[in-house]
This record gives structure tokens, C-alpha cells and sequence, in this order.
């Protein structure tokens, strides 16, 4: 299979890119942690990953569940924001989206994007089937007690990992921060030591 037809791609964009309130609460948060931590302000990048595989091409993104809720956007599971009681209310879900032909909303401005991960056709389609597997605890908070909240990054960094990717190379753009990337590794390590363990029991 030849890399033009099949691909992983991974960007990074600014968050809050093409939207102000979001860049401005994203830079007030980033002051705050910055100043709790003891260390200089950094940009703050959200992630989506683009997959092509002789099927068609795939985005894949968390994303706010948008005010038309049309139909087509490859929903594969939805989560809550900032609560679990605010769940039934579709301002405060998030939802996990394999797109087909989809578009990312912040694609014109990503930075030292897109990435090529991998060209390898079993993995990109390992990595499609995850998608639905996905956890989805509460978007912003610390559910997994990770150390780390949940997040878009997460989806993306889980992902990457349980596909069998080298993540530790991966980082966000130079002077760049990505919240809850580390989350998503942390839960992926567990999943892949408990089937590890799992696998075991069962042969013995």
C-alpha cells in the first residue's frame, strides 16, 4: 500500500484558533498554572488526527456538540463537561468523532502540522477501531486519577498509544503545552498492562 493512500496524520492547533473567548480563557488558565507551577507561560495546542486508508479518509476529534446537531459528523461517543449531573444537557457534552471526509475546524492555522505518524496500513485501521473504544469521562477533571485532566489531547494521545505508535517522540510545538496529554498515555499504559496480565492468567 503506497503512503499517498495511506496515512496518519497528526495536527496541532492553537487552542481557541479562529474563536476568541476560547483563546482568551485558554490564556487566563495557562497564566494560572504558569504562576501555581512556577514557570513560564506557554501556548496551549489542541490535537486531531487525520487517517487515510484505501476506504476514505478520517477525522478524528473531540469536539462541542454543535447548536444544529446535524447528522453526518461520524459520532462515535459523547461525554461529559466539567460534571456528570450536567450530562443530559447537550451544552455540556462533548462528543468523539471518526469523521469521514470531515474537515477540522482550525486546519488553516496549525502549527508545525501535519505530522506524519505512520503510513502503515494495519495500523492506521487499528487505530480507526480504537476510536469507538475510547473512554470518555469528564471532560476538564481528573476522573482516571491520572495526575493529568481529560481532555481533546487525551483522546488523541490514547489513541496514538493503544495503536502501537511511538508516542514518546511525539511533543506539542516548540514553547507549546498540550493539557491532558498525558492522561490519555497514562490510561492507555494501564488498558495495555492489564490485557498484558490478562493474557497471562489465561494460558496459565
Amino acid at each position: 500500500m503506497s503512503a499517498d493512500r495511506t496515512a496518519i496524520d497528526l495536527y496541532w492547533l492553537p487552542l481557541g484558533a479562529g474563536g476568541r473567548s476560547v483563546r482568551l480563557n485558554g490564556r487566563l488558565f495557562e497564566a494560572v498554572a504558569a504562576a501555581l507551577g512556577r514557570r513560564r507561560v506557554c501556548d496551549l495546542y489542541h490535537s486531531a488526527l487525520e487517517a487515510r486508508v484505501p476506504e476514505g479518509r478520517f477525522v478524528i476529534e473531540m469536539a462541542p456538540i454543535p447548536v444544529d446537531d446535524a447528522p453526518g459528523r461520524g459520532v462515535v461517543a459523547e461525554g461529559a463537561v466539567g460534571a456528570g449531573v450536567a450530562r443530559r444537557l447537550r451544552l455540556f457534552r462533548y462528543e468523539v468523532r471518526c469523521w469521514r471526509d470531515g474537515v477540522i475546524p482550525d486546519v488553516a492555522e496549525p502549527v508545525e502540522s501535519p505530522r506524519r505518524l505512520s503510513d502503515d496500513l494495519d495500523c492506521a485501521r487499528r487505530l480507526l477501531e480504537l476510536v469507538p473504544h475510547v473512554p470518555t469521562p469528564v471532560w476538564g477533571r481528573d476522573e482516571l486519577r491520572t495526575g493529568d485532566m481529560w481532555n481533546s489531547n487525551s483522546l488523541i494521545s490514547w489513541l496514538i498509544a493503544r495503536s502501537g505508535l511511538d508516542i514518546e517522540p511525539i511533543k506539542p510545538p516548540t514553547g507549546g503545552r498540550a493539557p491532558g496529554w498525558r492522561a490519555g498515555i497514562a490510561v492507555a499504559r494501564r488498558q495495555q498492562v492489564h490485557a498484558a496480565r490478562s493474557q497471562v492468567v489465561t494460558r496459565c
